[in-house]
């Protein structure tokens, strides 16, 4: 599974970010279902959108790999291949190496933020933060 979801974080992007308005919506309203659901099966929450445009962002979701679909007669029934915080957290994961891809050599003010973000939620997630900091560190002293 973490191989689909990485694959899934490097097919994603864009200008406004990995999904649309649109597919954000057909995303949540799959989570919030109980099992696969057709294009007419989601029409009721979506009155204000065309039947075939809300198959085609069906089809736009699958083909990025975020649904799973199967044929039964004439419609496909689509389910999510990720629940909301897998999803989430492959998406945050690739936000942050992208970051620090684009920050180039002064990562300080990410960095900064990044620990002021975690210490501000939870200060246990910090001391984790700070655990998982000082076990690199150890790893990397023993390969030297």
């Amino acid at each position: 599974m973490a191989s689909s979801l990485r694959r899934i974080a490097g097919t994603l992007g864009g200008d406004g970010g990995p999904f649309g308005r649109l597919e954000q919506r057909v995303l949540e309203a799959l989570w919030e279902r109980n099992g696969p659901a057709s294009v007419r099966d989601l029409q009721p929450n979506f009155p204000e959108i065309a039947y075939t445009t809300l198959m085609t962002t069906l089809d736009r979701l699958y083909r990025k790999g975020v649904l799973d679909r199967v044929k039964e007669g004439r419609a496909f029934f689509y389910r999510p291949r990720f629940n909301r915080v897998e999803l989430q957290s492959v998406l945050a994961a690739d936000a942050m190496r992208v970051a620090l891809e684009i920050t180039g050599p002064s990562l300080r003010p990410l960095l900064s933020f990044f620990v002021d973000a975690v210490g501000s939620k939870d200060r246990q997630l910090l001391d984790e933060l700070e655990e998982l900091v000082r076990a690199r560190r150890a790893a990397a002293e023993v390969k030297q």
